[in-house]
């Protein structure tokens, strides 16, 4: 027996088949630093048309966690696929700096009796040790952008950029001082913005409190009797009771009916509906003597059940008859938004309003019976009180959905101070509110998942005036000056903040903090008072799109400031796109984007929160170290990022098993590429054989959906088209058919070169699909493919050198697809041969196909080449009729019967052909194997 293995053309590739994506991974990293990569690209694309997506600063604190690495890689993959498709698409990222948690920090790592300049150094150098972090993290994942000149909250430009935004809102007529309940942290010290409230489970004491009528006449006119009998009492229900002591009204709804229940000793007002549930919990029995609706006890007083205080009944929409209340609210205007503008309505000032709590959560020491206790303390204190004066109708503990500090975990309350806020409805300069002008930009803006708009539009249609002001030390400053007997600004207060902006731009926030007034104010400063507030860090994010992306900054674009996307995790609702489109709206008068993405939240295998207790943590980190990058990469694009995205061990190694898939496929193209030069080996689309034309119009079909996918960022789609490419198409058909065509024809015969040329074309093709998602993989393909190339595939453009079919083309795409199923399903038959042990493998095989008329004259066309499509060493076709006995498949019109064949079987090509053992000197050949040998006149291929 000779050995022919010398004369196939047998695979050869340097690429490896296991990816050792941790080992090779940093290694690339360096590579592409050392490239410049990001520079080289934004030279490459410098004149095309913009994609700016403007990131969203994650906060300087902390190792990142999974949910960081899928927002990062969204937008890596974003950015990679718009500049594939020609954009100039740069990427720069940001951080946020300034606030508490760094603040907090510090003051735990150094002592909270730092002195504050020092406590500002430390909390910056903090920030940029975090940063660096972080950084070196999102890099190691692969996330191309201009990591050495990222945009920082606490850069001076950015810091001075701040408050010349604020300077443009206070122009518009947007911002102002007021008194308002605001959402109010104790261990923060501080007012806190919507989105830094969460809502967990708390126990409180539930409370129905009783409060003495101060003017029984009134409310017998009110309900139609000549006299009360007997002393009354209107009931409120509450699960605060620390703000009783606060109480300086009653709140009823205008339209409900509220009844006058005798219960012996006195008699209670109460919504009429809830008049037998109250009586319950009340243990008390009684009688309706009277009813009214509530607009008819408007302004009738009642005494405070411990203070000598009425508490007058204003009418209010928001009272609701829920199971368990009595239909009477209890108003303490400091401690409740509604109570607040209940009782303005009704004409309170600002000096009539009681406030008892100072910032630390405890009362004032002056405050009877309770001064200097902390509230959550005093509750205990206060029911006992009621208690003891007969005030007390019922009490008990429930477990209800309470607002907490989303740093501290810790209960929160709403407490009035005198704030800075961005007003929602005030009437700018142009006469527009900044609500219609959210609301309209809301409109404007393209959402993915559409059903962010929804939300977003709830947020902005039912938000309530914006406080952007916080009593902190490390944050930009609100620098105002104030006159200390109007409480007015001063009239050049916008020409001021420039010269502000000016010192901050060159010594940062320090600038505004060591300044002394007269510096600026002259021998006016003795007339003013400087704030000393500092800004709610979500305008710190919010405002970057005023001085990061304007044509003037570094990172600047000549758009100026409107992003084409903003692109964060669902919260951002009411968080960074939210305080980002106010300010956008409030200085120019549109949204500072065009579109918002949204993705969901990371949640293990069993959709639950990940927490460390439970141990269900995926730490991106070690799963770069374990598996790569890469497979992490490939994990975010196999998700559908519009829901919850659940990722474990397991599913990982799921997204690793497709992977190998992806990269097998292409160690296959690469190596059957194995002595081709495109330069002078490729044949023209038209000169191919057809098979091989129909596999680059397939990719170029495949690429146009790819193309439309990214577009769209519907990366699930490109997902799931590249392994749906790589495992029917060509791992379950093309590269299957043309492998006898690539080992056993001669080297550079037409039939060869022909599929090298579709296989160079594919690769190409696929190297770019995935390149945007599996960068560090379609970087090592790219290397690997022969020919002249640039230096990174990252560079690359989406590939040109897809030809598509003719539609009238005798061998077009419905042509192959038909014979495609006619594979799949005489493989089927195949495969219960082999397990019936009739035959070893295919090409042991011999079909007949019985066919109808239809798929006869599909199958004929190719003749005897129809053996290299079905891998058999040869098939026969019969009319369907003649097929009794043979094996139906579920294909209509096909039968197939398998046979052994009983001929010898060629060494060389392993088909089992009539004419082995004929040809002399070559006796273990077929004769198509003898004419492929080096010396032989060679085979002609027509179709496969």
């Amino acid at each position: 027996m000779s050995d022919y293995k010398h004369t196939l053309n047998l695979p050869e590739t340097d690429f490896p088949m296991r990816g050792m994506l941790p080992k090779r991974e940093p290694a690339r990293v360096a590579q592409w630093q050392e490239l410049d990569l990001y520079h080289r690209l934004r030279e490459a694309r410098r004149g095309r048309e913009a994609f700016v997506l403007h990131d969203g600063p994650p906060y300087a604190n902390g190792s990142i966690h999974i949910g960081h690495a899928v927002n990062k890689i969204l937008k890596d993959i974003i950015v990679k696929s718009k500049n594939l498709a020609g954009f100039d698409a740069p990427y720069v990222p940001g951080w946020d700096c300034h606030g508490l948690p760094i603040e907090h920090k510090v003051e735990t790592t150094h002592g909270k009796h730092l002195a504050p300049a020092k406590a500002r150094e430390l909390c910056r150098e903090y920030a940029a040790e975090q940063i660096q972090g972080q950084l070196s993290d999102f890099v190691r994942l692969g996330v191309i952008g201009d990591w050495d000149n990222p945009y920082r909250s606490m850069d001076f430009a950015n810091e001075a950029g701040e408050i010349r935004a604020l300077a443009e809102m206070v122009e518009g007529g947007y911002v102002f001082k007021g008194l308002k309940p605001v959402n109010w942290c104790f261990d923060c010290g501080s007012a806190l913005a919507e989105a830094e409230v969460e809502y967990a489970d708390k126990q409180s004491d539930a409370i129905d409190v009783a409060f003495p009528c101060a003017q029984d006449d009134k409310l017998a006119a009110a309900f139609g009797l000549e006299a009360l009998p007997k002393p009354a009492a209107v009931v409120i229900w509450t699960t605060t009771p620390w703000t009783i002591p606060a109480n300086q009204a009653l709140n009823v709804h205008p339209e409900f009916t509220y009844a006058l229940v005798d219960t012996g000793e006195r008699l209670l007002l109460l919504a009429e509906e809830l008049v037998e549930s109250c009586l319950e919990r009340f243990e008390l029995e009684g009688e309706i003597i009277a009813t009214a609706t509530g607009e008819r006890l408007e302004l009738i007083e009642f005494d405070h059940p411990f203070y000598e205080r009425r508490a007058p009944i204003y009418l209010a929409d928001y009272v609701a008859i829920d199971e368990g209340s009595t239909g009477i609210v209890h108003s303490a205007p400091v401690h409740g938004v509604d109570d607040f503008e209940s009782c303005r309505r009704y004409g309170m000032d600002f000096s009539d309003f009681i406030s008892v709590v100072k910032g630390d959560g405890v009362y004032v020491d002056d405050l009877p019976f309770f001064g200097g206790q902390l509230i959550w303390k005093a509750n205990p204190h206060i029911v006992a009180k009621l208690s003891d004066v007969g005030a007390l109708m019922a009490h008990k503990t429930i477990k209800h959905s309470y607002m907490h500090c989303w740093r501290h975990k810790t209960p929160v309350i709403y407490r009035a101070t005198a704030q800075w806020f961005v007003g929602m409805d005030l009437p700018g300069q142009d006469g527009r509110t900044l609500r219609d002008k959210a609301l309209e930009g809301i409109e404007a803006t393209a959402f993915t998942p559409a059903w962010g708009k929804a939300r977003l539009h709830a947020m902005i249609a039912n938000r309530p005036d914006w406080c952007i002001s916080r009593q902190r030390n490390w944050g930009v400053p609100i620098p105002f000056f104030l006159h200390k007997q109007s409480g007015e600004l001063h009239p050049r207060t916008v020409a001021l903040m420039e010269e502000v902006a000016g010192r901050v731009e060159r010594e940062g926030i320090d600038a505004w903090f060591r300044l002394e007034a007269a510096e600026l104010l002259g021998d006016e400063a003795a007339d003013y008072d400087k704030v000393t507030d500092t800004l709610d860090v979500w305008f710190d994010s919010g405002t970057t799109h005023r001085h990061v992306l304007r044509g003037s900054h570094p990172h600047g674009h000549e758009q100026g400031p409107r992003a084409d996307l903003y692109l964060e995790g669902s919260d951002q609702h009411r968080g960074w796109f939210h305080s980002s489109l106010l300010t956008g709206c409030a200085m120019d008068g549109h949204p500072p984007y065009r579109g918002l993405l949204t993705h969901g939240f990371t949640v293990d295998a069993h959709g639950r929160k990940m927490s460390k207790s439970m141990g269900n943590v995926v730490a991106p980190q070690e799963v770069m170290d374990k598996l790569g990058a890469d497979i992490l990469r490939l994990w975010v694009a196999s998700t559908d990022y519009g829901g919850e995205m659940a990722v474990s061990d397991e599913i990982l190694k799921r997204t690793a098993d497709v992977y190998r898939r992806i990269r097998n496929t292409s160690r296959f193209l690469l190596a059957n590429l194995n002595g081709f030069d495109p330069a002078k080996d490729a044949l023209a689309f038209g000169d191919m054989l057809a098979l091989d034309q129909w596999v680059v119009d397939r990719a170029a079909q495949l690429q146009a959906r790819i193309q439309t996918a990214y577009e769209e960022y519907r990366f699930l789609d490109v997902y799931q088209q590249v392994h749906g490419f790589c495992a029917r198409e060509l791992g379950g058909f093309y590269l299957d058919v043309i492998k006898d065509r690539q080992y056993t024809t001669q080297a550079d015969s037409v039939a060869r070169r022909s599929a090298q040329t579709a296989l160079y074309h594919v690769v190409q093709a696929l190297v770019r699909w995935i390149a945007p998602i599996l960068s560090f993989t379609a970087e090592e393909i790219f290397e690997h493919i022969p020919g002249k190339r640039g230096e990174s595939v990252l560079l690359e453009e989406y590939y040109a050198g897809l030809d598509t079919l003719a539609d009238d083309a005798e061998m077009g795409r419905e042509f192959w697809e038909r014979v495609l199923e006619i594979k799949q399903a005489v493989n089927k038959r195949l495969e219960d041969a082999r397990n019936a042990k009739t035959i070893k493998g295919s090409l042991a095989a011999e079909v007949t196909l019985y066919v109808d008329d239809a798929l006869w004259a599909t199958l004929d066309k190719l003749g005897d080449e129809l053996r290299f499509v079905m891998l058999t060493s040869a098939v026969t076709l019969k009319p369907l009729a003649q097929g009794e006995g043979a094996e139906a498949t579920e294909l209509e019109g096909l039968k197939v019967a398998v046979a052994a064949s009983e001929h010898a079987k060629c060494e060389r090509c392993w088909h089992h052909r009539e004419d082995v053992g004929s040809h002399e000197g070559h006796e273990d050949l077929c004769g198509r194997c003898v004419s492929n040998l080096p010396d032989g006149p060679g085979e002609t291929r027509h179709y496969a």
